[in-house]
């Protein structure tokens, strides 16, 4: 449902080893972008899909899944954005703006992660951005789903019949038991993220722990 993307992919040299993730106990600051806690999952919800640029279907070359794949098949060029096409193409009009129409573009914050993030050099770094004492709606939950799910589950996208973009659809999963089941890889249930690893402890604490105290919008 995504992307037809980047061509000129014979430019990009092709590397097969992932650089080693930096960083990843630290404390995230707010003037860093953290490719494994913000760029990768967004990445991977949005771009990195079934017939799209997964692993498998890698589409027009684009591979999307992994940081290595990403420098090499996305057309990453660290320190500049603007000569990015993993960035440009976000910013196009009609069927060359990606991810392709029916799926939703990306949000401008969307896209300002993926600037900074080349901006700053396209660095395999991670940070400690979790507090399992957290776990509201608001401050957990909703930028859990946004930033894992909705790229997949979304009004104009609703994989399975799920749209998380919305505190009653999160909801309905919730007490329904899918949330979990899906999120914690259990048996029957499809695990989720579709694709990507599974949530840290840390997370799924969270998100068990709001379900537990009733799954409010809070």
């Amino acid at each position: 449902m995504l992307l037809v993307v980047f061509a000129c992919k014979h430019e990009i040299p092709v590397s097969e080893t992932d650089t080693p993730v930096s960083g990843g106990t630290q404390t995230c600051s707010t003037d860093t972008v953290y490719f494994q806690n913000k760029v990768l999952p967004l990445l991977n919800s949005g771009c990195a899909m079934s017939g799209c640029h997964d692993a498998i279907t890698h589409k027009e070359g684009v591979n999307l899944s992994s940081y290595a794949k990403i420098l090499a098949t996305g057309g990453v060029v660290p320190g500049n954005p603007g000569n990015s096409k993993l960035y440009t193409v976000l910013n196009k009009s009609g069927n060359d703006r990606m991810p392709q129409p029916p799926a939703a573009a990306f949000t401008q914050a969307q896209k300002d992660i993926i600037y900074k993030w080349i901006l700053q050099g396209a660095k395999n770094n991670a940070c400690n951005d979790c507090d399992s004492s957290v776990f509201t709606y608001s401050g957990a939950i909703a930028p859990l789903m946004n930033t894992y799910c909705k790229g997949c589950h979304n009004p104009s996208s609703s994989g399975g019949g799920i749209d998380v973009s919305t505190y009653a659809g999160v909801n309905s999963i919730a007490l329904n038991g899918k949330l979990t089941g899906s999120i914690t890889h259990a048996a029957g249930y499809k695990a989720m993220p579709q694709g990507s690893s599974r949530l840290s402890d840390c997370k799924i604490t969270q998100v068990q722990k709001w379900i537990a105290a009733g799954s409010l919008n809070n």
